[in-house]
């Protein structure tokens, strides 16, 4: 498997992302998220155990296997990935990714199995 490394020799301006990223779409910072605890919560969960490492990335699904277009009386319907209806679907995925990323860099394990 091969590195992929990045040593910052381009010349356009850009930000890293902070520890606790969200993508743009969350709502500001000055409105009310009922949520808010519960992100805060699964965004602080520290990945410091190859067994827990694996118990995430076997519960906590690689791709929503719900999405699906059904073809009814020759109409085609989709139905969403529901997946994307949890409303802390984007703290768990990053849950994933620290355990893929601790298991890989921390650990030296193969991940290719976790991934789709």
């Amino acid at each position: 498997m091969e590195t992929i490394t990045h040593n910052h020799s381009h010349s356009h301006p850009h930000s890293h992302p902070q520890p606790n990223y969200h993508p743009p779409n969350y709502k500001r910072s000055g409105s009310f998220d009922i949520l808010n605890p519960l992100r805060r919560l699964v965004d602080s969960i520290a990945v410091k155990n190859a067994r827990f490492a694996h118990l995430i990335c076997q519960v906590i699904p690689c791709c929503c296997p719900f999405e699906r277009n059904l073809k009814l009386f020759g109409r085609t319907y989709h139905i969403p990935a529901l997946c994307k209806l949890n409303p802390l679907y984007d703290e768990f995925v990053m849950l994933r990714f620290r355990a893929l990323s601790y298991l890989a860099d921390e650990c030296g394990e193969d991940v290719t199995k976790y991934i789709c």
